[in-house]
């Protein structure tokens, strides 16, 4: 796999919610390639977020894909609400869903793109049935509610996508594990020199 594979998505949990289009837009200039907007409802995981309304104001800001990545219990009833705000596709956990097949159906049915994603503590064996149904599959390598964790070198190397204390130096450590999507909050939108410059350090790290 080269580099140029390889798509950054910044998740705009770590933005500063004071200026998020300004900050999803140079994003966007620095080459992002999707952002990624982390929902949480306070019972899937013990933590509050956004919600749809966040979806549609950054739709009219970006042309880039919004990825909607569903902490919450029963995602079933929300699916549509945040792909008529503008998501262009969802991910929604293997933990705690009673009927994933259904979830994911429901996602397929609005023409939206689709992907399961997994804890860090779950096997990667419970996506084998799944797995043909779905565009991707998003590796947690933080236990999900929070941001600003520490990267879990020990998570399953099974997906594609990997979401957690991504920086320049644990990058090259996800895409070697066969990662091509790095989710990644703090390292951008923290950085103390700016969007741009962090994404250009982590493009660095991953051409080392």
């Amino acid at each position: 796999m080269t580099t140029k594979a390889i798509k950054l998505a910044p998740s705009i949990l770590a933005a500063d919610f004071a200026r998020l289009g300004e900050q999803v837009a140079e994003a966007e200039r620095a080459g992002a390639d999707r952002i990624h907007v982390d929902v949480m409802d306070g019972h899937f995981v013990p933590n509050l977020s956004m919600g749809a309304a966040v979806v549609k104001s950054l739709r009219r800001v970006t042309r880039l894909p919004l990825e909607a990545h569903l902490m919450i219990s029963n995602p079933d009833f929300f699916v549509e609400e945040f792909a008529q705000a503008g998501a262009d596709s969802f991910l929604v956990h293997w933990e705690g869903n009673n009927d994933l097949s259904r979830t994911v159906q429901c996602i397929r049915a609005l023409r939206k793109g689709v992907g399961v994603a997994i804890n860090p503590a779950t096997s990667a064996a419970v996506l084998e049935e799944i797995m043909q149904d779905v565009d991707q599959i998003l590796v947690m390598t933080v236990n999900p509610g929070f941001g600003h964790q520490h990267f879990l070198p020990a998570t399953p190397g099974c997906g594609l996508e990997v979401d957690g204390g991504v920086d320049v130096t644990t990058a090259p450590l996800a895409v070697a594990a066969g990662a091509d999507v790095l989710v990644a909050g703090s390292a951008i939108f923290d950085d103390g020199e700016g969007i741009t410059a962090a994404m250009q350090r982590l493009r660095a790290a991953l051409q080392r």
